[in-house]
């Protein structure tokens, strides 16, 4: 019995002599913790480690997994948003100045019965969809607040037509006559409307006289 112990005494004497009552077991624990402990940097290296898998495996999965299924989202997101864009409250602030109110007028009727003349007499449906699309955001966004205001009452009312160049023009001439009667001016026959708002721009470019280049 007692050299079964001797080793253990022995032992425990290189520990310290508060370590003479414990099992032997403990003994040798103490003396190699190593054997019963995790490293820190053994941990760190697994986590690591761990992470780079993950991340190859998101990677090739991301690979895999086509773009216009990743950009429906997005699409949709932009599609739910764009009735509110397009209708929303006008923009600018109310412009004082008479003047300059009548010259901006001017100006952008030019503009609106000068595009519609312009449009295709047959048009696509993202054209269609173009044409009724710079509708609203040119009333949204006309510089005269409270001009604006009131032509978006007069769309809420009269929609866009955009199914053919004859028929956006004659929408433009009506809704142009509805403004004139609010201000007390006289109604334009739209009989006439393309004349009146001629570009002076050709269909199909011509020669000049004299022009011997395409000869």
């Amino acid at each position: 019995m007692h050299e079964a112990i001797a080793p253990l005494y022995s032992t425990s004497c290189k520990l310290g002599p508060s370590l003479h009552l414990l099992p032997a077991t403990h003994v040798y624990a103490l003396q190699s913790p190593e054997t019963i402990m995790i490293r820190p940097t053994d941990f760190k290296g697994r986590f690591v480690a761990l992470a780079l898998l993950v991340f190859a495996i998101c990677a090739i999965l991301l690979y895999q997994t086509p773009l216009s299924h990743l950009s429906l989202p997005a699409v949709q997101q932009a599609g739910s948003n764009g009735g509110a864009v397009l209708t929303g409250h006008a923009i600018a602030p109310k412009l004082g100045n008479a003047t300059a109110k009548a010259e901006l007028g001017r100006a952008a009727w030019k503009v609106l019965h000068t595009t519609f003349a312009r449009f295709p007499e047959k048009p696509s449906d993202e054209e269609k969809e173009a044409l009724r699309s710079y509708v609203h955001l040119f009333q949204r966004l006309y510089p005269c607040g409270e001009c604006a205001e009131h032509f978006g009452k007069i769309l809420a009312k009269y929609p866009p037509q955009v199914s053919s160049r004859t028929a956006a023009a004659m929408w433009g001439c009506m809704v142009h006559n509805v403004v004139n009667k609010r201000l007390s001016k006289p109604e334009f026959d739209c009989v006439n409307i393309g004349d009146a708002y001629d570009c002076g721009c050709a269909d199909k470019e011509t020669t000049a006289p004299g022009d011997s280049t395409n000869t």
